[in-house]
C-alpha cells in the first residue's frame, strides 16, 4: 500500500462514486480517508451523510451548510454576469465545484493532509474544475482521482462493490443515471439519455412537471432586483436561499426549467445533458429584461460578449483566476443601475416577461409613443438620415455598388421575376 498511514481528504457527495471511493482509497492504497461534504442546497440530512461516510470507511467526516455562501458568492455573481453556457445551461454544477474545492483545501490544511481526492471521471468537466481550483488555491497539494484511473469499474461493478461492503447507494442497475444537484439546478446524464434521439423518460424529472400537465391557468409573479441581485418575490423581501427555493417550487409546478442540450465538454466530446433549473431560468430571463430597460445599447452589446466569456470561464474551471477577477470587476460596474421589478407569467413550460419598471429606466414614454404627448423631433430625423447615409451614398456613386457586375455578388437579380410595368412602351416594339 503506497500511501499507508497518509491522510487523504475526499470530496464526498454520498453518491455511488464517492461512496465506493472511500473504501477503495483505504483498501487499495492504505489512506486514512477524511470526507468533506458541503450542502449547496439539496442535502436533506447532513448527519445522515456523515454517518454514511463513516460507515463506508472514513476516519472522519466533515459536513458543512454552505448554501448562503454558494448563493451570495457564486450564484448571484454569475446571474449578474448573465452567464449561460452555450446560451442555455445556467452552470449549476460548474458553479458549485469551486466552492467544494475550497472546502476540500481548507479541510486538507486543517487535517495536515498532503492529498485530496474527488470522484470525477476522466471524461467529464468536473475533474478539470476540481484540479484547477485546488491547483490555484493550494499548489502544494496532490490531487487523486480514483475514477480517472485505478478503480477502473463500470457503474454496474461499482454497485456490486458497494453492496459487498454494505454501502448503501441510491443507484441501481435499472436506474443508472448520474445525477448532480444543488440549489441552482439539477443535472442528469448516462443511461438511456446517452442516445440523443431518445426522448428523456418521465422518471428522470423531479423538480418540474410535464408542461402538458401543468395548471391551465397561468401564474404571474413579480421579482424585485437591487443592483442585479434578486431581493424580493411578489413584494416580499427574501434572502437568496429562500427566494431560489420558492422559485424552484413555483416555476417547477408550471413546467418551467427543463433543458435538453447537446453541449461541448471541455475535454473535447459532445455530451447529451438534461437539466432542471426552474429558478435559474426565471431569474436569468427577468434579469436580462431589466438590463434591457436600464442599460445603454453599447453596454448591452459588450456585456453579451462578456457574459459568454464569463460562462466559458466558469464551465472551464477557471473561477480562481485573474481573468475571472477582471471580468467580475466589469460585471459589478454594469449592475449599478440594474434595480427594479420584473413581472413574469409562468405557463406550461414558459416563463415570459410581461411587465417592467425601474427608477433608472432609459425607456421614455414621451419619446417612444406614437400617440399624444410625443416629444420626438420628427424633422430632426431627416438630417440624421442624411449624415448617417452619407458614406453609403458616396460609395455607391464612386464604386457603382449595384452595377451589373457587383449585383451578382449578393445574388441580387437584375430584374425581379414577374414584375410588370404599367407604362406604355415608347415607339415601335423591336423583336
Amino acid at each position: 500500500m503506497k500511501y499507508q498511514g497518509e491522510r487523504c481528504v475526499l470530496a464526498y457527495s454520498g453518491g455511488l462514486d464517492t461512496s465506493v471511493a472511500v473504501a477503495w482509497l483505504r483498501e487499495t492504497h492504505g489512506f486514512e480517508v477524511v470526507t468533506v461534504t458541503g450542502d449547496l442546497g439539496t442535502v436533506k440530512d447532513l448527519d445522515a451523510i456523515q454517518r454514511k461516510a463513516l460507515k463506508s470507511g472514513a476516519k472522519r467526516a466533515v459536513v458543512q451548510d454552505v448554501r448562503s455562501i454558494f448563493v451570495d458568492y457564486f450564484v448571484w455573481p454569475a446571474l449578474q454576469a448573465g452567464a449561460l453556457y452555450e446560451e442555455r445551461y445556467p452552470l449549476a454544477t460548474a458553479l458549485g465545484r469551486p466552492l467544494l474545492a475550497k472546502l476540500l483545501v481548507d479541510a486538507a490544511r486543517d487535517e495536515g493532509a498532503r492529498y485530496v481526492a474527488h470522484g470525477c471521471t476522466g471524461k467529464g468537466n468536473d475533474q478539470v474544475r476540481f484540479d484547477l481550483a485546488v491547483g490555484a488555491l493550494a499548489p502544494e497539494l496532490t490531487v487523486i482521482a480514483p475514477m480517472r484511473g485505478g478503480m477502473n469499474m463500470t457503474r454496474e461493478e461499482e454497485i456490486d462493490y458497494a453492496k459487498a461492503r454494505g454501502i448503501e447507494v441510491p443507484t441501481t442497475k435499472k436506474n443508472p443515471y448520474s445525477v448532480d444537484m444543488n440549489l441552482w439546478g439539477r443535472s442528469i446524464e448516462a443511461g438511456v439519455l446517452e442516445d440523443p434521439w431518445g426522448a428523456p423518460p418521465r422518471d428522470i424529472y423531479e423538480w418540474t412537471v410535464d408542461p402538458d400537465e401543468a395548471p391551465a391557468k397561468p401564474l404571474e409573479i413579480v421579482i424585485g432586483f437591487k443592483e442585479g441581485i434578486p431581493v424580493s418575490l411578489n413584494g416580499a423581501k427574501m434572502e437568496g436561499v429562500a427566494l431560489i427555493e420558492r422559485l424552484n417550487a413555483l416555476a417547477g409546478k408550471y413546467g418551467v426549467g427543463r433543458i435538453d442540450q447537446i453541449e461541448n465538454r471541455l475535454v473535447g466530446i459532445k455530451s447529451r445533458e438534461i437539466y432542471e433549473a426552474p429558478a435559474a431560468v426565471v431569474l436569468h430571463t427577468a434579469h436580462r429584461a431589466l438590463e434591457d430597460m436600464v442599460m445603454a445599447k453599447e453596454s448591452l452589446r459588450f456585456k453579451a460578449k462578456v457574459a459568454a466569456e464569463y460562462a466559458d470561464l466558469v464551465y472551464n474551471g477557471l473561477w480562481f483566476s485573474a481573468h475571472h477577477q477582471d471580468l467580475a470587476a466589469y460585471v459589478r460596474s454594469t449592475q449599478r443601475f440594474v434595480t427594479g421589478d420584473i413581472r413574469m407569467r409562468l405557463h406550461r413550460g414558459n416563463a415570459t416577461v410581461v411587465g417592467r419598471r425601474s427608477e433608472h429606466s432609459l425607456y421614455s414614454m414621451s419619446l417612444a409613443t406614437y400617440g399624444k404627448g410625443d416629444t420626438f423631433d420628427h424633422k430632426a430625423a431627416e438630417g440624421f438620415i442624411g449624415v448617417f447615409g452619407l458614406p453609403l451614398r458616396n460609395q455607391s456613386r464612386t464604386q457603382a455598388l449595384w452595377g451589373p457586375d457587383t449585383a451578382a455578388l449578393l445574388d441580387v437579380p437584375k430584374k425581379v421575376a414577374g414584375a410588370k410595368s404599367t407604362a406604355k412602351p415608347k415607339g415601335k416594339s423591336r423583336k
